[in-house]
């Protein structure tokens, strides 16, 4: 009995801090990262910049659009980064690479290539025609008097290298990250 009673004590305790996964929401019109617990907001980052064209549906390498989607952190560059640190997303995902070959923007052993990334949880190749290499980062040694006051990024979300340090402290591999 006693066995029992500790048992449920124990397992309720354990309930009752699990904690929901940390993930990220890149609000893109409101230029904000939210750090997010659940439906619970941690930490907000403001004045983040996008690619020079904003953010939508990104169909070829250098249109300078951010990917509108739901991705995962499938790299973490903490030192090395021009960019100071840098959070690599596994954009192209599937859909992108199915649809890509279907219209002859990749061939299909990019395709295959893409693919066998997303398998092994790593960053998908970023030399194809619909482009790659999409994350998260500082400004490095860039000018911080551009951060967030204009879009100035390839197709990736910038912080100022304040922030990207302090967003250091929650990112993980396989981290979620909604870019809507």
């Amino acid at each position: 009995m006693r066995y029992s009673l500790f048992l449920f004590c124990l397992l309720f305790t354990l309930s009752a801090t699990a904690k929901s996964p940390l993930w990220l929401l890149v609000d893109t019109q409101r230029k904000q990262i939210e750090v997010k617990e659940g439906s619970l907001t941690m930490h907000i980052f403001k004045s983040i910049s996008l690619g020079r064209k904003g953010a939508g549906f990104k169909q070829k390498q250098g249109d300078d659009i951010t990917p509108i989607g739901s991705y995962k952190i499938v790299k973490v560059a903490n030192t090395g980064s021009r960019f100071r640190r840098f959070f690599g997303i596994n954009y192209p995902l599937p859909k992108d690479a199915l649809y890509a070959v279907r219209v002859g923007s990749i061939s299909f052993d990019e395709y295959l290539a893409i693919m066998q990334a997303h398998s092994k949880a790593e960053m998908p190749p970023g030399n194809t025609n619909i482009g790659g290499q999409i994350g998260i980062h500082g400004i490095g040694r860039g000018n911080p008097k551009v951060q967030g006051v204009f879009d100035w990024t390839h197709g990736c979300i910038a912080l100022s290298n304040q922030q990207i340090d302090k967003l250091a402290g929650w990112v993980y591999l396989g981290m979620p990250v909604i870019i809507k």
